[in-house]
């Protein structure tokens, strides 16, 4: 039989966990669905400098932790699944997952966004062997070893920074000439002495035998081809959304980013959207947080309707 919630939260990040705490406290019977790692994307940062109430900072691993924990205390009931399709039947919501269908009276959609592949001869194959798209995850690997960071915005120079902790040399490859980084993160690494760039560069190739041996480049504006030897290369140029299978039911711009209106609200009523997810997120943890927790003001007063 099909388990019925007032709230159903698809999502375990920032976005999700606080509209969990939200709707819970509001004693909303509610559900939270994570596929992967409670937490999210911020799961994935060493270290959070920018979050309030930590002026020490905090790791990405535990800040997720402790919402986690703050969620559940008042009821959050979590589920390990994931969510493979979203149907109407009347007033209700059905959240179709792996682990069965649930059934709503609001859905808030916190699912974040997944990194972005390079679409690359030799990507699949190396994935695991070094090919990387975590370097919280994996730099330990690569203890005196050369790698590349691909990209050119904060998550990619974040990466690039933590790995010089254990990388013999750093080679960031940006398609431009110039860092979409905040300029602190640039500052940073352009001081760094193990970090160098290719810059107006993409990778055409990676091979290997076992192991990832090196990288095929091609410099955008001349054509000329180049490789470079690495270990490892971490590919960050970018985040999808995971929204394929809310295709044809709610309004998605171009890139699959969900379309809402200050209340969180889709143009489906009881639909709501998170963080990442939504069009026009900061992509910042804590301004996530405050779309969850506006999403589950919304929704209690939408099912008190």
């Amino acid at each position: 039989m099909n388990e019925k919630y007032d709230v159903v939260i698809i999502g375990g990040g920032p976005a999700g966990l606080t509209a969990g705490l939200y709707a819970s406290r509001a004693s909303l019977n509610s559900l939270l669905i994570e596929k992967g790692l409670v937490g999210g994307q911020v799961a994935n940062a060493e270290w959070v400098e920018n979050y309030p109430g930590f002026p020490e900072g905090i790791s990405g691993v535990e800040l997720g932790q402790f919402m986690h924990q703050q969620a559940t205390k008042y009821g959050l009931k979590t589920l390990l699944a994931e969510v493979t399709g979203l149907e109407l039947q009347g007033e209700q919501k059905v959240i179709r997952t792996t682990e069965g269908d649930f059934i709503a009276k609001a859905v808030i959609i916190a699912g974040g966004s997944e990194r972005q592949k390079l679409g690359v001869s030799g990507e699949e194959e190396f994935t695991g062997k070094g090919v990387s798209y975590c370097a919280t995850c994996d730099a330990a690997f690569f203890r005196e070893q050369p790698v590349a960071v691909v990209g050119g915005g904060d998550a990619a120079i974040t990466e690039a920074l933590h790995l010089t902790k254990f990388a013999s040399r750093v080679t960031v490859i940006h398609r431009r000439d110039q860092l979409r980084a905040s300029r602190i993160l640039q500052e940073k690494a352009f001081s760094q002495p193990k970090i160098e760039f290719r810059w107006n560069s993409i990778v055409e190739k990676i091979e290997g035998g076992d192991l990832v041996k090196r990288i095929r480049l091609r410099q955008v504006k001349t054509g000329e081809e180049s490789a470079l030897e690495v270990a490892g290369i971490f590919i960050s140029t970018g985040l999808k959304p995971n929204t394929d299978y809310l295709k044809g039911i709610l309004s998605l711009d171009v890139t699959g980013l969900i379309i809402t209106d200050g209340k969180m609200e889709t143009k489906i009523p009881g639909i709501f959207a998170a963080g990442d997810i939504r069009y026009n997120s900061a992509r910042q943890a804590i301004t996530a947080a405050g779309d969850g927790a506006t999403a589950a003001i919304y929704a209690e007063k939408f099912i008190s309707k």
